[in-house]
């Protein structure tokens, strides 16, 4: 890598959070930032970091798609023997982190996370493209193959073996929901005075701490 890495950033100068404007709930707050961001960020607007820990407590992180956010949590759907599903088998501390680089914010969700209701799993299954629903059917999510011939050759074979059939939900493939602890909400600021407003559940209410940029 040749080129100066040091020189590139830019200075953010969108907007202020401020305490009064954050308000008391923070999934309020952040249905709000995510309508946002959905209108404002074309590309995966609901894409976001899920970071998990192995069996000897390294992190493993990876971008996936927030697909339901109600009051029970934040939901994405996934094979469940991939290496994310087997490492939240172990231990279903996790965390989420939102980042909309147009509108110069970040949010952090940190949690638990548990399976969805089969039932929630194989409805939303139904309204996935067919081509995802076979690929979900195909891939062995997380397991070394021969090459992509090989990945190729089984989705052909899937695709043939429900011809004219509705594709049926994998047993081993299906959602998550994490239930939050800890919400962070950051705006970029100039000269990096960002805000960081915090969220942590207490009983059933939320304290509310501002951070330190």
């Amino acid at each position: 890598m040749n080129r100066d890495l040091h020189s590139i950033r830019r200075d953010y100068q969108f907007d202020d959070l401020l305490e009064e404007h954050a308000g008391q709930d923070p999934l309020t707050l952040f249905d709000t930032w995510l309508e946002k961001a959905i209108d404002a960020c074309p590309d995966d607007p609901t894409a976001m970091v899920l970071s998990t820990l192995d069996s000897k407590g390294f992190p493993h992180a990876r971008v996936v798609l927030l697909k339901q956010r109600n009051d029970a949590g934040f939901s994405f759907f996934t094979n469940y023997d991939s290496e994310k599903g087997q490492q939240l088998a172990q231990n279903n501390q996790a965390c989420m982190t939102f980042f909309w680089p147009t509108l110069s914010r970040q949010i952090r969700v940190e949690g638990t996370i548990e399976k969805v209701a089969q039932s929630v799993s194989e409805d939303y299954f139904a309204s996935r493209p067919r081509g995802s629903q076979l690929a979900a059917r195909t891939s062995n999510q997380s397991r070394v193959i021969a090459n992509r011939e090989a990945l190729q050759q089984a989705f052909d074979k899937e695709e043939k073996a429900f011809d004219g059939r509705d594709v049926p939900c994998p047993e081993n493939w299906g959602g998550y929901v994490l239930k939050p602890t800890f919400i962070e909400f950051w705006q970029g600021r100039p000269s990096r005075l960002h805000d960081r407003i915090c969220f942590t559940q207490q009983d059933n209410d939320w304290l509310i701490t501002r951070k330190a940029p």
